[in-house]
């Protein structure tokens, strides 16, 4: 149990470290999502915000940099095996993040570090704690200089992957890049709307207010750590957050969606279905997690998009509408490794084995999609998977047994003229290396297939 704070602590808090193993432990030891504990977690709530904002930083970091982390402690260790029980472990691996990848003094890392392991019944390793700590603050930088970080950072079966999907070189960009933290963008309503004044603030506009840059794709990039909903526009429904990747799909149906009706079918929290809504679509947006539906109803009402609408609680996969409609968009569950970028406990989290039992739930979703689809209707098929197994492969699969779908490549005009992003099939493929200059993008895959 999390010991009270008490007014001798030091800033940032010792409590929000021990929040921070709690968190730690229950993602590698207990398998759970970071996002869902930093939703849940009653006491992390309760800090104040820049403990919180630490809190959230050391975990994202040490997630990032585990396998450089281990190494280093492996090094200084003079056991063969790693330190144990995983409580000391995981206290040691957040430590040296503070001592290594972040602006924290040594001594007020390893002085936690040492408080921290006699309230975690772990006193009799308190001189164990502080020996080894003392010397990786002491060595640490002749040893970084001879590790190769993104090798290290990503697990091998993960990289092994990549390699086979992408080469040698792409891989290691990828793995470089995948270390990076993300930056955050936003989509702009009036962007979308096809009826937009031509009064209405520009993009460029909009990022002089907001302090942002324009990309090509047309998603703003905030620059800064900011409280968005203190921005201007975020009480007015003027727009949402939403990675540029994520925020290509809904806008490549290759029609004008007014008037049209477009199933979003996994469509929480809902940044796609308010692009959709805001282009003008009648939107059903259907969703298996009531959870999930929740946000993504206060997602549109504060858009002001709930006119555009229906929602439905479903499985994708069963889902059937009462006639065939225009479009449906598809963005399946997958391993979301295009996302490690905001999400470093994906690779610790993901296996082999997921990769395979998503692909049959993904399958699954397109057989559905398209037959909910009426002739001459657009299937939008998106992933935020880096695996070509789960987007790829799955078209390349369904067009090779659905004799009446046909793909639709996309053309440069469409997502900024970023050719790069287009492969040889025409579908696109979006590499976190890509838009490096402006701080890179998750990794996507987009396919278009009509259906005749």
């Amino acid at each position: 149990m999390t010991a009270p704070e008490t007014s001798s602590d030091k800033q940032p808090s010792l409590q929000s470290r021990q929040i921070a193993l709690d968190f730690l432990i229950s993602v590698l030891d207990q398998k759970q999502l970071l996002d869902v504990m930093l939703d849940r977690h009653a006491l992390y709530a309760r800090l104040d915000k820049r403990d919180r904002a630490f809190t959230r930083m050391i975990v994202s970091t040490t997630l990032r940099k585990l396998g450089q982390i281990d190494d280093l402690i492996r090094r200084a260790s003079t056991q063969s095996r790693p330190p144990s029980p995983p409580a000391l472990y995981n206290l040691l691996r957040l430590t040296v993040c503070q001592i290594v990848f972040m602006d924290v003094p040594d001594y007020a890392a390893i002085d936690s570090a040492v408080n921290l392991a006699a309230k975690n019944n772990l006193s009799r390793q308190k001189g164990f704690v502080n020996g080894l700590l003392r010397t990786i603050a002491r060595q640490w930088k002749d040893w970084l200089c001879k590790q190769d970080g993104p090798t290290l950072n990503t697990p091998d079966w993960l990289l092994k992957d990549w390699i086979q999907d992408y080469g040698l070189r792409s891989a290691g960009e990828t793995a470089l890049a995948s270390q990076n933290e993300a930056a955050t963008d936003i989509s702009l309503k009036s962007a979308h709307d096809p009826n937009s004044p031509s009064t209405a603030p520009s993009l460029e506009h909009w990022g002089e207010m907001l302090n942002a840059s324009v990309l090509p794709t047309g998603s703003l990039r905030l620059h800064g750590s900011r409280n968005i909903t203190e921005l201007h526009g975020f009480e007015d429904g003027e727009w949402w957050v939403q990675d540029a990747s994520s925020a290509l799909p809904a806008r490549l149906f290759g029609m004008p969606l007014a008037g049209k009706t477009i199933i979003d079918l996994c469509a929480a929290p809902g940044g796609k279905t308010a692009q959709l809504a805001a282009a003008g679509a009648n939107v059903i947006a259907v969703d298996r997690s009531a959870s999930r539906m929740k946000r993504l109803h206060e997602n549109i009402e504060r858009l002001k998009l709930t006119d555009n609408v229906h929602a439905e609680i479903a499985d994708g996969s069963e889902y059937k509408p009462p006639q065939p409609v225009d479009g449906v968009l598809v963005d399946v569950p997958c391993s979301a490794t295009g996302t490690i970028r905001r999400h470093p406990d994906v690779m610790h989290l993901r296996t082999p084995q997921d990769i395979e039992r998503l692909q049959v739930i993904q399958q699954k979703l397109i057989a559905n999609a398209y037959e909910i689809l009426k002739p001459g209707g657009t299937l939008i098929f998106c992933t935020c998977s880096l695996q070509k197994s789960e987007g790829e492969q799955q078209i390349s699969d369904f067009l090779a047994g659905t004799q009446t779908a046909k793909r639709a490549p996309f053309t440069p005009d469409e997502v900024g003229d970023m050719n790069e992003i287009i492969n040889n099939d025409g579908d696109i493929r979006v590499l976190p290396q890509m838009l490096t200059p402006s701080g890179g993008m998750d990794g996507f895959f987009v396919s278009r297939i009509i259906k005749s």
